[in-house]
């Protein structure tokens, strides 16, 4: 047993007291089974830790050695009997393997040495109690010296093995001489020993005791010890109590360790400043580090579970957690704008604001936040929203000379690690902190409550929209996929692309976006690279095409929401009229500058590598407003559509130009690149242009393009790529399809491309094949619903596609073709060939060519 942890020592401790309460006498002989059986299982419905015990690991191992060859062996004899049909069904088979194994010779020797090694070990366990229990009576009988000395001699020295420390029950006076031997006052020898034998001690008892609230006092002073090993132990002891004690006691001990680092932070011993950088490899810095990881991962783990509990506990954690966090000097002090506060630390351990992200998700905790903050800690918000606009003048200053954000990125991605951060990179971390806390407190009713707000330096305050506004020109000033040797983890904190995922999130939001993003300031300034680039001006932004498709991606997530594409038609006026009255909206500014990517018209991007894909993201952003009649409407004066085609038409010649690829050259030389560029791009324009079919009137302006046919194949061969891939997604809404066949065009081209053969191949699989890999275990239950749940997307299909236009073009002058024989391989392959084979069955060798001839008759009639 020396090798079992003290869980496993608590977890005996806790079998011997149900045993000695089921045991009036001293045990002479082995504990009766069912008695232990009924403790194990107590301990497992109450213990949520309890299977990870070494004990009961042991057990298990013991068990699966001894009787688990027998089970096995049962379990083959009765699979092999309920194939022959003997034994049916898994409740019949496991009472049968339970039985076996319990009469086995196995089974019978494993609980007679169970029961061996019970007797031996609970008579020890009694023996050690009983002599703990003398040795502690004759302690509390001698003097207070004595006693002491006494105690720390027999209890705590190391010749003790902790197994039998953790058996010595704390009695409320064992308690009491705890807490005086560990106040500050008494010699480091005294505490040192102390503080041993409460590490051992369970939680439990040391929480609910009487003598707690002094206790935590002293341990909340002795936090402060510069003996680094005494301090050490007492996180050790805070970091055993999170992880094994309920909520309602953890919270103490969090709010005692918060209390402590206040205090530290108020002191005048701490002199840390934001200019002189931070130095983790320092002792003192390391040991405040940990302290503050510990406060942090009980920050993440707390919510959990303290919904289980009264609202005024999870109300002390969160107002112990502000009140750190707000710690900041004096105005009148002179080292206060340079001073290193708590909240620094805190975002160096998680820099992505991850609790307070747990801490808001559920409104039960969220609505004591937002009160707490609203009340008395609106300075964080303050200081946070300061940090961004601080942060942002260095970004925009850094624009021009670009040395100092290029030298923080290679320092930031190195992979030598220096264990210190400079003043700059502490600023920066902060920052990133701030970004997502604000970004988190922005997506909920009551975090905007807390705006505006008003800051010293500032003359006017700053409100929900300005600060959206500020996330946007992040994006200009340090865009998400700046072309620099950046590691992936260097750009997930950059200020862009941290910036993009609070819009992203925002645009996802239904209860928050109308609210704040749909404001004539954000869509300004998602709009102001684009209106430069239209007009001329110069333009101050850090790689330009990277920022174009990051605003094109917000764009694009507005229009596709009907209130989003509704602002950018009309802007504030709820129609065209009041909308051209007011000036041109956000519609004309994206349609002119997309026309002009798709002629080449803009200088400052000529010739650029990602150019095509700056072109399609805003081509994007333009087919979510031409999908619907309200936006194809805005847009046609513009004859987009047009200079999509002349787009394909250009590339769809070059594309004819690539050389084929020859077997045994280099697969990726240039030329091969290049072609798989054209190709894409080629697909995109392809894309484009079969989503104006989305509406009647758009499908009209693509038939004047020329392009329908290749449309139509470029669709089927998307559905057809996805078909062998197993990712099956109908290609649209079933709409372009639909609107497809309402013209001859139309109907002709689906007809051709190969779309309505795989259709008609489809739903014949489905109703006279079944699927030959679906491995049957008992009979198919005769379908009682009048189109079987396999075939309804076919049967509506079908339905959608057959349209008089269709019908007429594709069934006429057709005759039926009346085979007199039909053989079981002759798959429909047209709308014509499903007639004869499901719907007019004049014959009997039709009727004898189907293997479900009523479900495929019946499915042909509807």
């Amino acid at each position: 047993m020396s090798h079992f942890t003290s869980e496993d020592e608590a977890l005996l401790q806790s079998m011997l007291r149900q045993l000695l309460q089921s045991v009036k006498e001293k045990i002479t002989g082995a504990p009766s089974v069912e008695c232990a059986e009924e403790i194990l299982l107590h301990l497992e419905e109450t213990d949520e830790n309890f299977h990870n015990y070494e004990f009961v690991k042991y057990l298990r191992q013991y068990i699966n050695n001894t009787v688990g060859p027998v089970i096995e062996e049962e379990t083959e004899k009765c699979s092999s009997a309920q194939s022959q049909g003997e034994v049916s069904g898994y409740d019949t088979l496991v009472q049968h393997v339970t039985k076996k194994t319990r009469e086995s010779k196995e089974y019978r020797e494993m609980m007679h040495a169970l029961k061996n090694i019970m007797m031996v070990v609970v008579e020890s366990l009694i023996n050690k109690f009983e002599e703990d229990r003398v040795r502690n009576k004759e302690l509390d009988s001698k003097p207070k010296k004595g006693r002491q000395s006494g105690y720390d001699t027999d209890n705590c020295s190391d010749s003790d093995s902790s197994f039998n420390q953790s058996y010595t029950f704390m009695s409320q006076e064992q308690l009491q001489l705890l807490v005086e031997r560990l106040d500050p006052v008494q010699p480091k020898e005294v505490r040192q020993k102390a503080l041993q034998t409460l590490c051992i001690a369970p939680p439990s008892d040391i929480l609910n005791s009487e003598s707690w609230p002094s206790l935590r006092k002293h341990l909340t002073m002795s936090l402060s010890d510069p003996d680094a090993a005494f301090g050490e132990k007492i996180l050790r002891f805070y970091a055993k109590t999170f992880s094994s004690s309920p909520f309602n006691m953890t919270r103490e001990v969090y709010t005692s360790l918060a209390r402590h680092l206040e205090l530290y932070f108020l002191s005048g011993e701490c002199s840390l400043r934001i200019s002189a950088g931070l130095d983790v490899s320092n002792a003192d810095i390391n040991r405040l580090l940990k302290k503050i990881r510990l406060l942090n991962e009980y920050q993440k783990e707390a919510p959990s579970s303290w919904i289980r509990h009264p609202e005024k506990y999870m109300e002390e954690v969160v107002e112990s957690t502000l009140s750190l966090l707000s710690v900041k000097r004096e105005p009148d002090h002179p080292a206060s704008p340079d001073f290193l506060s708590p909240i620094y630390f805190l975002a160096l351990l998680d820099i992505k604001a991850v609790w307070f992200k747990k801490w808001t998700h559920a409104y039960y905790s969220r609505t004591v936040v937002f009160r707490l903050l609203e009340k008395k800690y609106k300075s964080l918000i303050n200081a946070a929203v300061q940090q961004c606009l601080d942060y942002f003048e260095f970004c925009k200053a850094s624009v021009n000379t670009n040395s100092r954000v290029s030298e923080f990125s290679q320092q930031h991605c190195s992979d030598k690690q220096n264990f210190s951060y400079t003043g700059s990179e502490l600023q920066h971390i902060y920052f990133v902190h701030s970004l997502c806390l604000l970004g988190r407190l922005l997506i909920y009713k009551q975090g905007r409550n807390l705006f505006p707000v008003k800051l010293k330096n500032k003359k006017d305050s700053v409100t929900v929209t300005d600060l959206l506004v500020l996330f946007t020109q992040f994006i200009y000033y340090f865009p998400s996929h700046q072309k620099t040797a950046l590691t992936s983890q260097t750009e997930s904190y950059s200020p862009g692309s941290l910036a993009m995922e609070i819009l992203q999130i925002f645009c996802d939001q239904a209860g928050c976006t109308a609210e704040c993003l749909y404001t004539d300031a954000v869509i300004d300034a998602l709009l102001h690279p684009i209106q430069s680039l239209l007009s001329g001006t110069e333009v101050y932004i850090n790689c330009l095409e990277t920022t174009l498709i990051d605003v094109a991606d917000i764009l694009a997530r507005i229009a596709a929401v009907e209130d989003g594409l509704s602002f950018l038609l009309y802007g504030d006026g709820e129609n065209e009229k009041t909308a051209k009255e007011d000036g041109p909206t956000a519609v004309h500014v994206i349609v002119q500058f997309t026309k002009k990517l798709l002629h080449d018209d803009i200088s400052l991007l000529s010739g650029a590598e990602i150019l095509p894909v700056v072109k399609g993201a805003f081509i994007f952003v333009c087919r979510q407003m031409y999908r619907t009649c309200e936006g194809l409407q805005m847009l046609i004066p513009y004859g987009l559509h047009e200079s999509i085609g002349e787009a394909w038409k250009k590339t769809s010649l070059l594309s004819e130009r690539v050389p084929t690829p020859i077997t045994g050259t280099d697969s990726t030389s240039s030329i091969s690149l290049e072609s798989k560029n054209t190709l894409l791009w080629e697909e995109t324009l392809l894309d484009a242009l079969l989503n104006f079919s989305a509406t009647p009137k758009g499908l009209f302006l693509l038939h004047s393009t020329g392009a329908l046919n290749d449309c139509v194949n470029f669709m089927f061969s998307s559905l057809s790529k996805k078909l062998q891939t197993n990712e099956y997604e109908e290609f649209g809404n079933r709409v372009i399809v639909t609107q497809m066949a309402t013209t001859p065009t139309g109907a002709v081209a689906l007809q051709s491309s190969g779309f309505i053969k795989a259709l008609v191949t489809e739903l014949w699989a489905l109703l006279e094949c079944g699927k030959d890999d679906l491995r049957i275990t008992q009979p198919k239950s005769t379908p009682v619903d009048p189109i079987d749940q396999s075939c309804q997307k076919s049967f509506l299909s079908l339905i959608n596609l057959l349209t008089y236009p269709t019908v007429l073009e594709l069934l006429s002058k057709q005759d039926i073709p009346n085979k007199p024989i039909y053989s079981f391989r002759e798959v429909p392959t047209d709308i014509t060939d499903i007639i004869d084979r499901l719907i007019i069955l004049n014959s009997e060798a039709k009727i004898h060519s189907l293997f479900n001839y009523e479900q495929s008759h019946i499915f042909g009639l509807r």
